[in-house]
């Protein structure tokens, strides 16, 4: 079995353009193999095709291969929708066009990627067949916009366009967010608590503690990984205190009284927050917990979208935390993979998972989708610590964060 990076840690490439433009075709010849189905027939991709791999030297890709935001009728019209949802899942994208397109569709897809301060690259595709338009020449000028000549037939242009990626690819990629490598240091020991329950996958643990190892060690630093039960023995173990200790969230309680006062501590959901997400943005999503009243709905979103258990923790855990701390009932709506609302009006608080299964931009575009409509949001480790009343523990080793609810506190009692 081949071992493949997650798709949450790889640079999202959106291709996108009209039908039969060649963006399949442009897709098989950047990654050399047939990865989409092409034809002269406009139309012949309908759902959006995924191609991971490794573009060297960049590191992990996926590529995106989109129906052509021209597609007519009603089918054409659901296949258009889908294709819009893959603009927030992308950190890049390549807008492609052929010699007898380039116009508004064009632009409209530019200034979508723009609001989402997602880079693009235009890219004329059948160079056999013609050049590019003035129009579109001037446009890509006037925007800064790398504007590549190619033939997916002959490969002419691929090259160039393979380095426009590594040249396009946006600075938080590149310099992404440390997971916990940070807050440890060089050296430096980090204790993992990890539960073996029914939600835990058979043979492995689950990615974000992969995750937060791999960074861990990438830091030079020392992981040590423990049970929940077993955890205060290991730390009495220790001649030295650990730096961190960072536990699934549904462990909290326990973890939290078997660790002294002094270690800091906190959950990989958090620090996924500010690995995918916005921290502060979400920390602040958390205070609304105490705004929340009977009736009021909660939008809770999984980037998984594994069947759910007896006891899981979107669906089960923390509605029952969330309703005992209210002391009322509340409604709460569940989300799995990509799905998403556009209209979040009902919601009072969304609740989103630490995202490990996403790329960072569609973590951030779902968080700048709830401050665009007013709504508050969080994550489920902030959620789960607030609900729980260990907030202030879990936020220690985040100063600018810890500070923010220090002052909510001192407002509060004013």
């Amino acid at each position: 079995m081949v071992l493949t990076s997650p798709r949450g840690i790889r640079l999202g490439i959106g291709i996108f353009g009209r039908r039969n433009v060649g963006k399949s075709s442009l897709l098989n010849a950047i990654t050399r193999q047939s990865v989409s189905i092409v034809s002269n027939q406009a139309g012949t991709t309908t759902d959006p095709v995924e191609k991971p791999m490794e573009l060297l030297p960049l590191g992990p890709v996926l590529f995106i291969d989109t129906a052509g935001i021209d597609d007519e009728g009603a089918l054409g019209e659901l296949r258009i929708r889908k294709t819009r949802t893959i603009l927030d899942r992308v950190d890049l994208g390549i807008i492609v066009f052929d010699g007898e397109s380039f116009g508004g569709f064009e632009i409209g897809l530019f200034e979508e990627l723009k609001s989402r301060n997602v880079p693009a690259i235009f890219v004329f595709n059948k160079t056999d067949q013609g050049e590019p338009s003035q129009t579109a020449i001037e446009f890509a000028k006037a925007n800064s916009t790398e504007l590549i000549l190619t033939s997916a037939t002959s490969g002419r242009g691929v090259p160039e366009l393979r380095q426009a990626i590594l040249d396009s690819a946006p600075d938080d990629f590149v310099n992404n967010p440390s997971i916990a490598g940070d807050l440890v240091g060089p050296g430096g020991v980090a204790v993992l608590v990890v539960p073996i329950d029914k939600e835990a996958p058979k043979g492995r643990i689950i990615l974000p503690q992969v995750q937060t190892i791999r960074d861990l060690l990438d830091h030079n630093a020392v992981a040590v990984v423990a049970k929940e039960g077993e955890l205060k023995q290991t730390l009495e173990r220790f001649t030295t205190k650990p730096d961190i200790v960072i536990t699934d969230s549904q462990a909290f309680l326990k973890v939290t009284a078997d660790t002294p006062d002094d270690v800091p501590m906190t959950s990989f959901s958090i620090l996924f927050s500010r690995h995918k997400g916005d921290l502060l943005t979400q920390v602040q999503g958390a205070l609304a917990v105490d705004r929340l009243k009977g009736g009021d709905r909660v939008l809770i979103a999984e980037a998984c979208s594994h069947h759910p258990i007896d006891e899981d923790i979107g669906t089960v855990k923390i509605p029952k935390w969330l309703t005992k701390y209210v002391g009322a009932n509340l409604e709460f709506k569940n989300t799995q993979g990509h799905d998403f609302p556009e209209d979040l009006s009902p919601y009072k608080l969304v609740i989103l998972c630490g995202g490990c299964m996403f790329g960072r931009r569609e973590t951030l575009n779902r968080i700048l989708h709830c401050k665009r409509q007013n709504v508050p949001v969080t994550n489920y480790g902030l959620t789960i610590a607030f609900s729980l009343g260990i907030f202030e523990r879990a936020l220690r080793p985040f100063p600018s964060a810890h500070q923010m609810y220090t002052e909510y506190l001192e407002n509060k009692s004013r």
